[in-house]
């Protein structure tokens, strides 16, 4: 039997199905929780867990309230996933139960597969401890995962890098390689150039609401592991004169990603060029189902025949995706959601940083949720540079007295992150990064883009443009602005043995592997995915990240639980 931590079944699922694992004789499966393990016909209970000392108190409980009694009597073993731990394993020596484990392994899970161009490690606070906590093990575990990967698909001769984390990556890679002399192989490199970008050289994208199709999806719903969970509502089987009297009340959990021919299509696109393209395909959809009266031979139907599930699963899939385009629709002609839009794009375009808005204001005096307030007011900030005292404390104290003084902690670490400051060298350096870096574009097209700014509907998020501006002209041509953003920008050769240096063919495109450290946004994945597509870019990328984020998951991993005292 295997006991799964929560939450790694997700990216598990997304490796090894539970029917693969019934295959290796794994008969139950249990999700970890205090009390006694369920009753289960097994000699090995295995635990799956990530290293965290809250797990290891809910473990000892399951150890101790086993029936010592009963034969026969139960093995069991514990797997650190990514790493094993000191510290766990000393506190479960201390609560005397690390005898009772046979095999104490680690499994060394770093980068998962989400789709063909994208991985993560899914280690849900990885930014909170680079940035407030000052613990690098994320970082340590991206490194052992790029060496992973570099052992699959051969040296990375390029590495590019901005900011703190990314040095430090760089260096453990360096040295990874150093003190493991057999890791030099003989494969063929798959990637021309590795770019490691801090996620806090740029701040604003993930606070900003993302309006690609995707990204949306994510941002209303939540998108966990590839998997969404929807209102059932809009999912139910239309059946007439029922008059809907047996609604299905659990929500509709649907896979997203490229298998999906239709998504893979409409899935980067903006929001408001998704609509024709559904539209496009109902009419191809109905036309095909069409023929089958014009089928005449046997030929002919048996030809219809064959394409029949095909066909079927295309109309059930733009089924789907005209359903979840109607909800996300009904959130995004709302008022609020255009107002709120309003007031980000203000922000970004410069317009009224420096004072208190009014729109913030009057949210917080709604009491509209915690987290919307924080993301504007962070917005605000950092397109700014930071806030005027008097505005930062004015903000400050209108949170903190409307939602409670135990946010105080939460404001605190945002302060930390450098999401929320007040502007200390008087002088605010965004207009010039924005202009320099051309991050606000007013004529943007959002049906048929000709600039990443798209999928922001006029923001083009920093992290893109950096990696675009790299591959060409050249951070060369940028110098200044990136002086201007926190960190170091680097750029590190790794020597190829003899015959593997590539001979680049006409035409041939360069591969970057470009990797988030702290999170990406959906927005940024589909901005790259374009880049990647253009007709004269030259360059594919692959991404990779600590984590998939959007503004609200991410605010959410720096935010303190403190109880109120009970008065």
């Amino acid at each position: 039997a295997i006991v799964w931590d929560e939450y790694l079944t997700g990216p598990f699922g997304l490796i090894a199905q539970y029917s693969l694992l019934k295959e290796h004789e794994v008969e139950k499966m249990f999700t970890l929780k205090p009390g006694r393990l369920p009753q289960a016909d097994v000699k090995n209970i295995i635990f799956f867990v990530r290293p965290k000392l809250e797990l290891m108190d809910i473990i000892t409980d399951n150890v101790l309230r086993e029936d010592r009694g009963r034969s026969p009597q139960r093995d069991f073993h514990i797997l650190f996933v990514p790493r094993r731990s000191l510290l766990c394993e000393q506190w479960l020596k201390e609560q005397g139960v690390l005898g009772s484990f046979i095999h104490r392994e680690q499994y060394s899970l770093d980068l998962i597969p989400f789709d063909g161009d994208l991985l993560s490690m899914e280690s849900e606070s990885a930014f909170k401890e680079c940035y407030l906590e000052s613990d690098q093990t994320s970082l340590y575990h991206a490194a052992k995962g790029l060496m992973t990967l570099q052992a699959l698909y051969g040296t990375i001769p390029q590495i590019f890098g901005k900011g703190e984390c990314a040095r430090h990556v760089a260096n453990m890679m360096i040295r990874m390689k150093r003190e493991f002399p057999g890791s030099q192989n003989s494969i063929f490199p798959v990637f021309d150039t590795l770019l490691l970008l801090d996620r806090n050289v740029d701040l604003l994208t993930p606070l900003a609401t993302q309006l690609t199709y995707e990204g949306l999806i994510d941002e209303i719903y939540g998108i966990q592991n590839t998997y969404v969970k929807l209102p059932p509502e809009k999912f139910a089987p239309k059946k007439q004169g029922e008059g809907g009297k047996d609604l299905p009340t659990e929500p509709k959990k649907l896979q997203l990603n490229s298998a999906e021919e239709l998504y893979a299509e409409i899935r980067d696109k903006n929001f408001n060029a998704v609509g024709s393209v559904l539209s496009k395909k109902a009419k191809i959809i109905s036309a095909a189902f069409e023929e089958r009266h014009h089928a005449k031979t046997v030929g002919e139907i048996k030809q219809f025949v064959s394409q029949l599930p095909h066909m079927q699963a295309a109309r059930s899939s733009l089924a789907n995706h005209t359903s979840i385009a109607e909800l996300i629709k009904d959130i995004t002609t709302s008022e609020d959601f255009f107002d709120n839009l309003t007031v980000e794009q203000e922000f970004m375009s410069g317009i009224d940083t420096d004072k208190v808005n009014n729109y913030i204001e009057d949210c917080i005096a709604q009491k509209h949720p915690l987290i919307k307030i924080l993301r504007l007011v962070c917005l605000q900030s950092v397109c700014n540079s930071g806030l005027k005292q008097k505005v930062l404390d004015h903000y400050k104290k209108e949170i903190l007295q409307t939602y409670g003084y135990e946010h105080i902690l939460t404001l605190n670490n945002l302060e930390k992150a450098g999401l929320l400051k007040s502007q200390t060298s008087g002088r605010n350096n965004y207009p010039t990064i924005r202009k320099t870096l051309r991050l606000w574009m007013d004529d943007v097209n959002e049906q048929n883009p000709n600039d990443i700014s798209y999928v922001y509907s006029g923001y083009a998020p920093l992290s893109v443009r950096l990696a675009q501006l790299l591959a060409r002209p050249g951070w060369r041509s940028i110098e200044e602005v990136l002086k201007m953003l926190p960190g170091p920008h680097f750029e590190e050769r790794q020597q190829l043995p003899t015959g593997l240096q590539k001979k680049r063919q006409h035409g041939e495109n360069r591969v970057t592997l470009v990797f988030f450290l702290g999170g990406v946004t959906y927005a940024e994945i589909a901005a790259l995915r374009f880049l990647s597509q253009m007709e004269d870019g030259g360059t594919e990328y692959v991404i990779a990240t600590t984590k998939l984020i959007n503004g609200t998951s991410w605010i959410k991993s720096l935010m303190e639980k403190l109880e109120p005292a009970p008065f």
